[in-house]
């Protein structure tokens, strides 16, 4: 029923069906509460169809802001969620876990382009185009699994960030969460169930290949702040800037990957201590998830809340 036997799923929160605004993808709002919990009943969804397809393996990277969104109590308990940020072999995803196939759940459009809560990386980003066109998040996801020959193969969001998906990974299969209305009135029961039957056809698609681009890759990042941002990244790692842009040239996507993950996350001091940087800040992504519990806990009375 399957052409795989294990998958990984990255999951973000944009483009998820709890996700309505950007304090829903902000961190401890009370719209992020419903995001949150919305986000886990879209990947539980999509996990049952997998396993009913005849999965053995499903490992869930929780891969939005803190990386700490995802409640384990309320995904399917065959499932392996992986919360928090690693050093690698995968930037910040780890270890892969043998995985032959990758589904994107909840993702967004690049930064530049309309689609709902648009960045690529960082929301200081207002722009990033590489070898002049936009470039959206699975553009470096799916490449940054390639080397481990990890196929993509199915990808969520709206329909601007489904489009781009499309034009990135020739062969992806897509399903598209149109939020232009607002939450009056969408059937998110409905949506999830269409979610996870498309997301299980997608065990069905060998036509894609794994994502990895050949380069050389220029890249313009224009910052969101203006000159000063631009010029202290510039300064700090050593690239050329005009104006309000930020010139990075790699010879590889994954070193582009590395480049872009400095410029956005990272100081030359928690680059030194990035062992320490991280644990610091997946201890507070952790210490989010108490306080998202609690939240849950006073809205449904104890009991299980569903959306």
């Amino acid at each position: 029923m399957t052409d795989y036997d294990k998958v990984l799923i990255l999951a973000d929160i944009e483009g998820s069906s709890g996700c309505w605004s950007y304090a829903g993808s902000a961190f401890k709002t009370r719209q992020w509460v419903s995001a949150c919990a919305g986000m886990c009943d879209d990947v539980d969804a999509v996990a049952n169809g997998l396993f009913q397809r005849g999965v053995r393996q499903v490992t869930v990277k929780d891969f939005h802001r803190s990386a700490y969104n995802l409640l384990p109590e309320r995904i399917d308990p065959r499932c392996r969620i992986v919360s928090g940020y690693r050093r690698g072999p995968v930037p910040g995803i780890g270890n892969p876990a043998g995985a032959e196939a990758v589904l994107f759940l909840g993702l967004h459009a690049a930064s530049g382009t309309n689609g709902f809560l648009a960045h690529t990386l960082t929301s200081r980003i207002s722009r990033l185009m590489v070898n002049g066109k936009p470039m959206p998040e699975i553009a470096l996801f799916a490449a940054s699994l390639a080397p481990y020959n990890i196929r993509p193969i199915f990808f969520s969001g709206c329909p601007v960030a489904c489009s781009q998906a499309q034009e990135t990974v020739p062969g992806i299969e897509t399903h598209a969460i149109d939020k232009s209305e607002g939450p009056d009135g969408f059937d998110a029961w409905q949506w999830r169930r269409a979610l996870a039957k498309a997301a299980a056809r997608s065990l069905q698609n060998r036509k894609v290949k794994p994502y990895l681009p050949g380069g050389p890759f220029e890249a313009t990042v224009t910052m969101r702040d203006g000159e000063p941002a631009a010029r202290k990244l510039a300064l700090r790692w050593g690239f050329e800037c005009s104006g309000s842009e930020v010139y990075v040239r790699s010879d590889t996507i994954h070193a582009l990957y590395r480049e872009l993950v400095r410029m956005c996350y990272l100081t030359p001091l928690t680059e030194r201590i990035l062992p320490l940087a991280l644990a610091l800040f997946n201890l507070q992504g952790r210490l989010g998830m108490t306080w998202l519990r609690r939240q849950l806990r006073t809205r449904s009375g104890n009991k299980p809340e569903k959306v």
